[in-house]
């Protein structure tokens, strides 16, 4: 018989050496691998395998030849005329180490032939779990496609794959076989050992086509899989590597199917967009199961084939049957190949020991991204660092509609999160119509406003129980209050009620039957302008985002008509499933900054039910700034994370690919700008257009209310971008270090999971371990806990309560100035408590008590544990101190926790312990109540979040509080990362509040950095102790001559406590606050907690600001 040169003898030689073990058959097979991969040999050693096929078959040793010889050669059969020259079978060998083909892969073939003839042709693949290789093989002989990567986690397969591959890419004779294309499998097959899709990943591969039939049981010695795996491990472990998996860290490993879950995500990082992946799936969980695992992942899935299969006998279930005990899924097999009725695995298993045959289904399916560049981007993101969450991801979705809007925002908020370290700065904001109506209505106070009866259910209850009409009617002089008389959404009704009684602000929506032509719009338009009446149009429930909108007649006529200086209209996208409105010239967004747009048409739904942000059209800048200032003073900050939202959406419905075909009406333009507080368009008119707009004459309207125009005209606002320039703030009180990856994780978690409970958004319960943690203060059944968007928008309700009671709301001198400020725009009667250097400008027992015995009705407003702006802290027995003296004078005390969190240099303080020192009061009128108010924002370095809590424990309080409504609620997936984050920081020691120790410390260096900084240019520095605030005393620089010269012209000025923050600015671009803002002559505050580029910008400039002074 034939021999190999150099090799062996005979053949008989060569079976004497495989009889003899498994490995040393693998032995003799991988040294005539050697001889096939050189060409020179190629083609004795292919020869020598023909007769090796031949001599076992003429022996009749074929049935026994595995169990002989531990090796197997086998022909195996395609159907009819599957390859070329009509070819309908391969030759393959197997040895023990690897799964024999049986059922399960030719059902997976059985599949595959499913497909259209093209699904292959000249395609990039790649196999999962390919064994000794035949369906690669197969596939490539069958569909010629480009190349067929076979891979296999068994070192020994892949090399009976390469042997396999030469015995069927060469004849008996060893000359090569071509196809069509003159090419041999050689040319379009390629085998590599490889744990999945590694190899492909490593080595840069995108595929197209992804096939796989790999394990789907757990083993049963989970021990046995954390081997190493090598060519020389034992034959069994080898060969359970087919049969089993280990776990892999997905929900699916419940049930067993962990192993297919890597695949598909490891699949979705390599294959590319419009590529399909094929999988086999043994029915075993059940159907439902299974796809579901495709469809979480956002794949689009088709069953190709089913069929029923023997379970192997050599498969141990055990496992199954142990995952059964804890859990209430049970999982699917059949008794027999007949049987109808599914039996779980414990039946399965007790049936298959008493010498039953049980069976399982076998099914194929077919999956393709149904999104596939926004996917990748969603699963980019979770392979950094990120996969703990992926069990949580849901891309499964029934209607395309809303799989279109949520898929591009989480793929957009995955790169936000994946590519920025922190969160950039953003003017502060608010959300919703009902801000926006209220915060119109604060800015021009109006003795009488109408109000239609769907608008004013969020307005203050004080507004709407006005006794003072007649007063209003004639025209008289009224208190500071703000009457509101509720109307009907009718507009004949609303139209005689304005003539009547005369307002000087109408704030109404259209009837719906009304709202489809624009006649009852330009009747109260014109009714409105007669009397002189401000007008707020809503149109929220006629606002529709969709390419064939309904008729809505206030688009209608802002169509073909300029929109009247004296009317501005308000739109809340407050439905969870809308259609933006098409009309021509016009487009509704606030994603693209001073962005012109022109007329389009396109469709969304709103999947995040309430997660609501308003937007308001106006001709007039001045009520857009003054709105957008009134949200800096009442609401603070809505979540970055929700502009995001709103962001990406128009964003994808503006992203039109051709430009539009029609020229705009020369009349009008809008021109959009996002003010973040809600989305403010105004128009931009030509002359012509102007003067038609003026020659419409309308009686004199009332302007801004005398307080509101004094607080928006010497308040402190966060300073804004200007064209071309990159300001530094350290004005805000915003975190821009890198955020923590937790915090990272449950942003992206809470917006990715659907069906999420309300318990797992009750941030109640965790919030009470927290307060008792940080400082100290129990609370029971009684206790009050309301949220909001921010701690901001609480405190503008609390300073409504002290009105309403006929309060003083008392500030230290060194407060917050936002904080002093909203309570101004609120008109509130404020006092202010001396403090002095020397102690920090601390409050004390002796200042509090000279201000509350002169004060009647007092609130104390105290920022603690960490003082905002000074970044001292209050100690236990100061903080003592302080509310026996409001104890005494009965004051109610608000205790801002907002500003604590990030101590840096505490030494010495050891915390509040709030619940001891009330317990210790022990005199007091009974009008002292202590409420707590706080967020998220410092204690956890949230970044783009925002966060408000208030905590009453005195049911008099709680009744004031709610008297106010129209408070912009936290959005439920706030609530769910609020939840996450604060349990995260109960495991101690856990990466988030590692993360913020870390970070406290990074802190303390910039503060010293800082403080050295400032005292080299001239300032005199409060040293700090907590918190992200410095403030400094410039004093070297008062009374200097200042002159700058920029652009062409020249600013001058001598230096003071209130010009020297503009004097910076113009000068570096530096942001800082002045002693209008603090409250304190003479002193700026500057923040820490920049990015490192700008924290290092900033000290730059402070020293480039000297020279120029110099």
């Amino acid at each position: 018989m034939a021999a190999v040169k150099g090799l062996y003898v005979s053949i008989e030689e060569f079976l004497k050496h495989c009889s003899q073990s498994g490995d040393s058959a693998y032995s003799a097979f991988r040294s005539l691998l050697e001889r096939l991969e050189d060409p020179k040999t190629r083609t004795e050693a292919r020869i020598f395998f023909a007769h090796l096929k031949k001599k076992i078959e003429n022996d009749g040793a074929s049935d026994h030849c595995l169990d002989t010889y531990h090796f197997l050669i086998q022909d195996v059969y395609l159907g009819q005329s599957e390859g070329y020259e009509n070819r309908n079978k391969l030759t393959a060998m197997v040895i023990p180490s690897i799964f024999l083909p049986e059922d399960w892969s030719f059902t997976f073939y059985e599949g595959l032939n499913r497909h259209p003839d093209t699904i292959f042709k000249d395609k990039i693949v790649a196999e999962l779990g390919c064994g000794n290789g035949w369906i690669s093989i197969a596939i490539a002989e069958r569909w010629s496609p480009l190349k067929v990567y076979g891979l296999d986690i068994n070192p020994r397969a892949v090399k009976i794959s390469w042997i396999n591959l030469y015995l069927n890419a060469f004849d008996d004779n060893g000359q090569p076989v071509y196809d069509q294309e003159k090419k041999t499998l050689l040319d379009r097959v390629e085998f590599y050992e490889s744990d999945l899709l590694s190899y492909c990943r490593d080595n840069h591969i995108e595929l197209e086509r992804i096939v796989g039939c790999i394990p789907q049981i757990l083993n049963p010695n989970p021990d046995a899989m954390s081997k190493l795996i090598t060519e020389n491990a034992s034959e069994d472990f080898l060969y359970s590597l087919s049969n089993y998996c280990a776990l892999q860290g997905f929900v699916e490993d419940q049930f067993g199917l962990g192993l297919i879950a890597r695949a598909v995500e490891e699949g979705i990082d390599v294959i590319k967009p419009m590529g399909i992946m094929i999988f086999n799936m043994g029915g075993r969980p059940g159907q439902a199961v299974c796809k579901r695992l495709f469809q979480r992942r956002g794949l689009l899935v088709t069953k190709l084939w089913q069929t029923k299969i023997l379970q192997a006998a050599d498969t141990d279930i055990s496992a199954l049957v142990e995952i059964e005990k804890n859990n209430p899924h049970r999982f699917e097999f059949f008794m027999g190949l007949v049987g109808d009725q599914p039996i779980c695995a414990r039946t399965a298993w007790a049936f298959g020991k008493a010498g039953g045959r049980i069976s399982h289904a076998l099914s194929v399916y077919s999956c393709q991204l149904r999104q596939p560049n926004q996917v990748k981007k969603i699963f980019e993101f979770l392979k950094n660092g990120f996969h703990d969450i992926s069990n949580s991801l849901d891309l499964s979705f029934e209607d395309d509609s809303v799989a279109d809007e949520k898929i591009p925002f989480l793929a957009y908020l995955a790169s936000v999160l994946k590519d920025n370290s922190h969160f950039q700065y953003e003017p502060p904001s608010g959300s919703k119509r009902a801000t926006a109506i209220e915060n119109a209505l604060q800015l021009f106070a109006p003795r009488l406003a109408i109000v239609d009866d769907h608008l004013s259910r969020h307005l203050p209850k004080e507004w709407l129980t006005s006794l003072e009409m007649e007063q209003n009617i004639n025209n008289k002089s009224s208190t500071n209050g703000i009457t509101v008389i509720e109307a009907p959404r009718q507009s004949d009704l609303m139209i005689e009620l304005i003539k009547k009684l005369r307002p000087q602000v109408v704030v109404t929506g259209m009837a719906q039957f009304e709202a489809v032509t624009s006649s009852a719009f330009e009747h109260i338009l014109s009714t409105t302008r007669e009397i002189g009446s401000r007008l707020f149009i809503d149109i929220s429930h006629q606002f529709e985002l969709s390419s064939l909108p309904n008729s809505n007649g206030v688009l209608k006529y802002l169509a073909r008509t300029p929109l009247p200086s004296h009317v501005a209209v308000i739109c809340g996208l407050l439905k969870n499933q809308l259609n933006v409105m098409s009309i021509h010239h016009c487009a509704v967004v606030g994603y693209l900054e001073a962005e012109e747009l022109t007329s389009g048409q396109y469709s969304v739904s709103l999947v995040y039910t309430d997660l609501e942000v308003a937007f308001v059209i106006s001709e007039e800048q001045i009520i857009c700034d003054a709105l957008s200032k009134s949200v800096e003073l009442l609401q603070g900050n809505t979540a970055l994370i929700s502009q995001y939202y709103y962001g990406c959406i128009f964003h994808e419905l503006l992203s039109f690919q051709l430009p539009d075909r029609h020229q705009p009406a020369e009349y009008m333009k809008l021109k959009i700008k996002q003010h973040r507080s809600f989305l403010v368009i105004w128009m931009l008119l030509d002359k012509a257009s102007w003067r038609e707009a003026e020659n419409a004459k309308c009686s004199e309207m009332i302007g801004f209310s005398s307080s509101a125009i004094s607080v928006l005209s010497n308040a402190e606002f966060s300073l804004r971008e200007t064209d071309n320039s990159s300001l530094i703030h350290m004005d805000v009180d915003q975190i821009f270090l890198p955020t923590p990856t937790a915090v990272k994780a449950a942003i992206f978690e809470s917006f990715a999971r659907q069906n999420v409970t309300e318990s797992e958004c009750d941030v109640t319960p965790s919030l009470k371990k927290f307060i008792k943690t940080a400082y100290g203060l129990s609370t029971d059944n009684n206790t009050e806990f309301i949220y909001a968007d921010s701690p901001l928008s609480i405190f503008s309700k609390l300073v409504l309560c002290c009105i309403q009671g006929g309060g003083s709301l008392c500030f230290p001198a060194a407060s917050n100035g936002n904080y002093v400020s909203t309570a101004k725009f609120l008109n509130a009667k404020i006092v202010q408590i001396h403090t002095i250097s020397d102690e920090g400008f601390k409050l004390t027992e002796k200042h509090l008590s000279s201000v509350l015995e002169t004060v009647s009705k007092p609130w104390v407003y105290i920022s603690g544990p960490t003082i905002s702006p000074t970044g001292l802290i209050y100690s236990n027995e100061e903080m003592e101190s302080i509310l026996n003296v409001c104890a005494k004078y009965g004051a109610k005390v608000i205790i801002d926790t907002s500003f604590s969190g990030v101590e840096f240099n505490s030494k010495g303080w050891n915390g509040w312990n709030l619940e001891g020192s009330l317990a210790k009061l022990t005199s007091g009128k009974s009008t002292f109540s202590v409420c707590l108010l706080g967020g998220l924002f410092f204690k956890m370095l949230t970044g783009g979040l925002t966060f408000g809590f208030l905590v009453l424990n005195q049911r008099f309080l709680v009744d004031a509080f709610n008297i106010f409504s129209g408070l912009n609620k936290p959005h439920s997936t706030i609530r769910y990362t609020a939840k996450k984050l604060l349990d995260l920081r109960e495991q101690k020691p856990g990466e988030l509040l590692a993360t913020t120790e870390e970070q406290g410390k990074l802190l303390g260096g910039r503060h010293k950095q800082l403080k050295a900084t400032l005292e080299r240019c001239g300032w005199e520095v409060l040293e700090a102790h907590a918190g992200v605030s410095v403030i400094a005393k410039p004093s070297t620089y008062m009374g200097k001559r200042f002159e700058l010269k920029k652009d062409g012209s020249t600013w001058k000025a001598n230096l003071n406590d209130s010009n020297i923050r503009e004097a910076m600015f113009r000068a570096t671009g530096l942001c800082i606050n002045g002693a209008s803002w603090i409250g304190i002559p003479g002193y700026c505050r500057f923040t820490l907690a920049l990015e490192d580029t700008d924290f290092d910008r900033a000290l730059e400039c402070i020293a480039k600001f000297k020279k120029l002074v110099e």
